[in-house]
């Protein structure tokens, strides 16, 4: 990608808005992407298929060469197979691992990962680098848009001055604006399409403006534009820590069925009836890239405490043991032992139908097996020889699961191709047990008609 006499500057321009965005539709607006992960390069299709100038530069050179040989390495999104096929055919969309030369765009979306660290402090350091590569090409008029969830202030405080000391240009000649990825997976086009609108917060109104011009020709519902880059930010983490919150709340109610003797679950169905009640479901944990990592973006460097926040977490954090704790009672209520026991974990990834393992609840459970003597076996039909080789079991095919002699069952994550498994099998295995001990982690059993002595989390054990 270079620059050319008809390329358009968003920021800063004088061209009325309608302009801008049939510049950026007539693709006069080159856009890099910087990350082609599992949000980045639905993005950057998004981008390419209204636009047709995109060029995505990841680090990883075998997601480049996949990416430009028009095949996508991102597993079950729906239509990104042939969209991103189709538009690295017609030349809109392209693949780099230079992210230096990525920044001869005029318009730069960064959406790459952000974590924390071991002592929970959020680490930055990969945007940090994707920003100073950026500074090297900005120019005036050139518009950066972060999309990768970040602590408030970070595009003030962090990207700015980064930008203004790489680049030797000062803030008001380039613009930055926060725009948060709202997606989820396995719905990534449908989502940046315009299943709601886009947050877009500038560092200064300016930025607003233009970034709204971007995301106004992508997405079908428009935007909602904040009152400046460090509320757009917040409101990201707010979507996130609400979850976190709400699902600690579900967990611990659920943590009370069995002193009530209810079933937990059915009562906060019913509750959830009266229109100022929405708690979540209970269950084994909570995973993935976002939820368990937000609270912490948010309380780092404040003022302020976050005792609600920190709660939550501890909560979330301890329902694996909680259910190693169950499978533990549930034995010795039938006058067996944990201790040598072979259980069977099934699903590892943190959500049905994703291939992702992200702070998966599945991982605490199975160390916490481990430590109570268990021997114990996984299974998950998302997940490769690699996949599996980052927990501490043997992994089983999921069609033979039946054909190991087993004495309990965890399900963590409830993958439908557990559907088929045939529940009754698994008592003609072992002659000298009565069925099997099961946790069923997220009430996606139906378990009537065998012997197995099960408890549900929520519901209690099944009688």
């Amino acid at each position: 990608m270079s620059r050319t006499a008809g390329t358009t500057s968003l920021y800063g321009s004088d061209a009325s808005a309608e302009r801008q965005r049939e510049a950026f539709r007539d693709g006069e607006v080159p856009v890099a992407v910087y990350g082609l992960g599992k949000m980045g390069l639905p993005l950057a299709a998004a981008y390419a298929e209204v636009c047709g100038n995109v060029v995505g530069a990841d680090a990883d050179s075998e997601v480049v060469e996949t990416v430009d040989k028009g095949e996508c390495h991102v597993a079950r999104e729906p239509g990104l197979d042939d969209l991103v096929a189709e538009l690295v055919a017609a030349d809109a969309l392209s693949a780099t691992d230079n992210r230096s030369a990525a920044a001869a765009a005029s318009a730069h979306v960064l959406i790459v990962p952000t974590r924390i660290d071991d002592a929970n402090a959020p680490d930055l350091s990969i945007l940090e680098s994707v920003v100073e590569d950026v500074a090297t090409g900005l120019e005036p008029g050139d518009l950066v848009v972060v999309e990768c969830t970040v602590p408030p202030k970070t595009c003030r405080e962090v990207v700015v001055p980064r930008l203004e000391r790489e680049s030797g240009l000062s803030f008001g000649e380039f613009g930055v604006a926060f725009c948060p990825e709202r997606t989820s997976s396995g719905r990534a086009l449908e989502d940046i399409r315009g299943a709601y609108p886009k947050v877009v917060g500038g560092v200064d109104d300016e930025s607003t403006r233009a970034a709204t011009v971007l995301y106004e020709a992508i997405n079908g519902k428009g935007v909602l534009t904040v009152s400046d880059a460090t509320t757009a930010e917040a409101v990201k983490l707010f979507e996130g820590v609400y979850r976190d919150v709400n699902i600690a709340l579900a967990n611990e109610l659920g943590r009370f069925t069995d002193d009530l003797e209810i079933d937990v679950t059915e009562a906060i169905a019913t509750a959830n009836t009266q229109p100022f009640c929405d708690i979540h479901d209970p269950g084994p944990g909570v995973g993935g890239h976002c939820i368990p990592y937000y609270p912490y973006f948010l309380l780092d460097g404040r003022k302020a405490d976050g005792p609600l926040l920190e709660t939550a977490r501890a909560v979330n954090d301890g329902m694996p043991d909680f259910v190693v704790k169950k499978l533990r009672e549930e034995f010795e209520a039938e006058g067996s032992a944990l201790d040598g026991a072979r259980v069977l974990v099934l699903g590892l990834t943190y959500r049905p139908g994703v291939e992702e393992t992200a702070a998966t609840p599945a991982r605490p459970i199975i160390d916490g097996l481990n430590e109570a003597g268990a021997a114990v076996f996984c299974a998950d039909p998302l997940l490769d020889d690699a996949g599996f080789a980052e927990f501490d079991a043997t992994p089983i095919a999921v069609g033979d699961v039946t054909d190991r002699p087993l004495d309990g069952v965890v399900v963590v994550t409830p993958h439908e191709e557990f559907d088929g498994i045939d529940w009754t099998a698994f008592e003609r295995r072992d002659e000298a047990r009565d069925g099997l001990v099961v946790i069923d982690g997220r009430d996606s059993l139906d378990l009537a008609g065998t012997t197995h002595r099960t408890y549900t989390i929520g519901r209690g054990r099944d009688v």
